[in-house]
């Protein structure tokens, strides 16, 4: 791996520093999986939409590109972002073959139809021929189960309205949701409404609450993104179930089947340390279990490895917290020091023993919030590596050069050519390093570590893996 090849690249970041511009397709997929369509510290929602837009065009293929979405949204979970590349296909992309079956194979559950049309609508009057056929052939893949739990009933655009503008071949599903005759779902958002609604005291809210969660865990109506958003409400309105909830949330299969981030358990613990009593205890050693279930992938690295994460002010917050599960679960199961960097980087001791969360808590509370210093990295590397892996948003500013003369100083002096993981947590368009020199990674996902296996036999496995999809 040398940086000391000539290169056209180079750009200034969002951060004001010198960096390297990525492919199209990189960015793109950077992007794709890493924004939930919200601001950013370096870059705000309209921005990265109108981004999307651009990479759209300058992308000479479009198929890439809605490989890319299917990839994000069933792979990586990621869904309000590609809700907007599907807009942007239905609206750029004529006269394809393939458009029908991207429109079938985006849809992962019946909301993604009510959303990308709301996005869609948004500019557009007119639906097309494939974005329509396409919705069609999804509609008839859900069950009644399914078409009742997102009929979207209060949305701008309900399902009923999707099937009128879609005109699927009928099921006895799809006749139910039309002619009204669907069976309500219990949701656990509607059995603690009716709980709230349905009562008179405090003490019968109580126990209704305390009824209508024990249905939804032991009748497993609850979904496993919801159970982990609502461990701390089960703890205090239904004691008794608890223990069942617990067995759900460690249950290696719906974790794998959930598509939950890992970085949502550590969310999850910082609300349960916040009680005292019954149940705690045994929730937060649930939240650990699962946590390492959910990351059982991480790759086993041969040789001698540095871990580096970027605790820089612009990545407090939820980048930080992703990259410190990550980072945690990489010295975990692999021969590798630790180290942390920002205005500066310094080596830090943790206990690979310890649990994820345990190791990635720590992280997180040593973080000293400063500039981004990449250069520091390198300067304070002592050891020869044979992978140096890099979580970050990369966008370095402090010394403004990237780091590439720094990087060739520490290779002189330790003797060592480490392979470069550049593992990017904000898709925010550049590099540190020039693309074609690093293992280039992004994403919140633990499928990211299912990609880092494949690296070293083919540096440009992300985007293999997106082309392997098939439309």
């Amino acid at each position: 791996m040398k940086f000391n090849k000539k290169q056209n690249l180079e750009t200034e970041n969002l951060a004001g520093g010198l960096a390297y511009s990525e492919s199209p397709k990189l960015e793109l997929v950077a992007i794709l999986l890493t924004s939930f369509v919200k601001d950013q510290f370096y870059r705000s929602e309209a921005t990265t939409v109108s981004r999307i837009s651009e990479l759209i065009d300058a992308i000479d293929d479009p198929e890439f590109v809605a490989k890319a979405a299917i990839y994000s949204r069933t792979q990586y979970g990621m869904r309000s972002i590609t809700h907007v590349v599907a807009g942007e296909i239905a609206k750029k992309v004529k006269g394809e073959r393939w458009t029908r079956n991207f429109f079938d194979k985006i849809v992962y559950r019946p909301d993604d139809m009510m959303e990308i049309l709301g996005y869609y609508f948004q500019t557009e009057k007119k639906v097309t021929n494939p974005l329509r056929d396409g919705f069609a052939r999804a509609l008839r893949r859900f069950d009644e189960y399914s078409l009742a739990k997102y009929r979207g009933e209060g949305k701008g655009i309900k399902l009923v309205d999707v099937v009128n503008i879609c005109h699927p071949k009928s099921t006895e599903a799809l006749n139910k949701l039309m002619n009204g005759t669907l069976k309500s779902i219990d949701t656990w958002e509607a059995l603690l409404t009716k709980a709230g609604q349905n009562s008179e005291s405090v003490e019968e809210t109580d126990a209704l609450k305390d009824k209508a969660w024990k249905q939804l865990i032991i009748e497993r109506k609850i979904g496993y993104f919801a159970l982990l958003r609502n461990l701390r409400n089960i703890i205090e309105q239904s004691p008794e179930s608890l223990p069942e909830a617990l067995q759900l949330l460690v249950d290696e299969k719906s974790i794998k089947k959930s598509l939950v981030l890992p970085f949502r358990f550590l969310a999850a613990i910082e609300q349960i340390e916040k009680l005292n009593g019954e149940g705690v205890k045994e929730t937060l050693v649930a939240l650990s279990k699962a946590i390492d279930i959910s990351l059982s992938n991480v790759p086993r690295l041969g040789g001698k490895n540095l871990v580096v994460l970027d605790t820089s002010g612009s990545m407090m917050g939820q980048p930080i917290q992703i990259g410190s599960v990550f980072a945690a679960a990489v010295l975990k199961t692999n021969d590798a020091d630790f180290m942390t960097f920002d205005s500066d980087a310094r080596y830090i001791t943790l206990n690979p023993l310890d649990s994820t969360m345990t190791i990635a808590q720590r992280i997180i509370a040593m973080a000293e919030a400063g500039g981004t210093n990449f250069h520091s990295i390198f300067e304070t590397a002592n050891l020869p590596y044979d992978r140096i892996i890099i979580f970050s948003d990369m966008q370095g500013w402090v010394g403004y050069s990237t780091p590439s003369e720094s990087f060739n100083k520490y290779k002189k002096r330790t003797g060592s050519d480490p392979f470069v993981y550049s593992i990017d947590l904000q898709g925010y368009g550049s590099l540190q390093f020039p693309e074609k020199s690093v293992f280039a990674l992004a994403g919140f996902s633990e499928k990211v570590f299912d990609t880092m296996k494949l690296l070293e036999s083919d540096p440009q496995a992300l985007l293999h893996e997106i082309e392997k999809i098939e439309l």
